[in-house]
């Protein structure tokens, strides 16, 4: 039976950086870089075949994308469907460098996408995270797993915790590969608190 499945990848972004997104898009915040990879082992110990993540990118570009419903949300949801009042963003295009799953992502202006460009222009790294459901089963050396043929991908979200080694996102003029620390939970926590607070006027949480 099928269980679920998620796999994260580390984003930064600097104000500056943001600022020129900005700029060049006419206000919109679009950037650009890895979703996901192909063929090696993450943090958590999967590997994802190529051919496995080639079939699911097609599917999510002939359906989601091509119905401009490729939404994702600000943490995962707790069901399979990603609710409107929490998109933060919409993936507008998936296409492949090498083994990297590679996305063209633009945060929208919503409450939750607020915040991400808020968490974003204070300098945190966030993940932009994969989800879907499937099974794994152990590879030969042992240590790692390898996702199987049923695996089902559901949407990519912007999360805390990264996963995967080494890829960074950059904004869609691409003329800037940005890198950084992973702060804390306690700081990202602290962040989205007094983003609200300062949203609100009242701090409730």
């Amino acid at each position: 039976m099928g269980r679920l499945l998620i796999d994260t990848i580390p984003f930064t972004m600097t104000k500056r950086q943001i600022n020129e997104s900005l700029e060049d898009n006419n206000g919109r915040l679009i950037v650009n870089g890895v979703l996901q990879r192909a063929e090696a082992e993450n943090q958590n110990g999967r590997v994802y075949p190529r051919s496995i993540l080639e079939r699911e990118v097609e599917k999510y570009k002939g359906r989601e994308i091509k119905e401009n419903r490729a939404f994702g949300e600000l943490d995962h949801p707790e069901s399979s469907v990603v609710e409107l009042k929490n998109t933060s963003h919409i993936i507008r295009d998936v296409y492949w460098k090498g083994d990297d799953v590679m996305g063209k992502v633009e945060v929208l202006k919503t409450p939750a996408g607020n915040i991400l460009k808020e968490l974003l222009e204070a300098g945190c790294t966030v993940g932009i995270s994969s989800w879907g459901m499937g099974s794994v089963k152990e590879a030969s050396n042992g240590k790692s797993v390898t996702v199987e043929d049923d695996f089902d991908l559901i949407c990519w979200d912007f999360v805390s915790n990264p996963s995967t080694h080494g890829a960074f996102m950059r904004p869609v003029n691409e003329s800037v590969v940005s890198k950084g620390k992973t702060p804390s939970y306690k700081k990202i926590n602290t962040l989205v608190r007094d983003i609200i607070c300062e949203i609100d006027g009242v701090c409730s949480i």
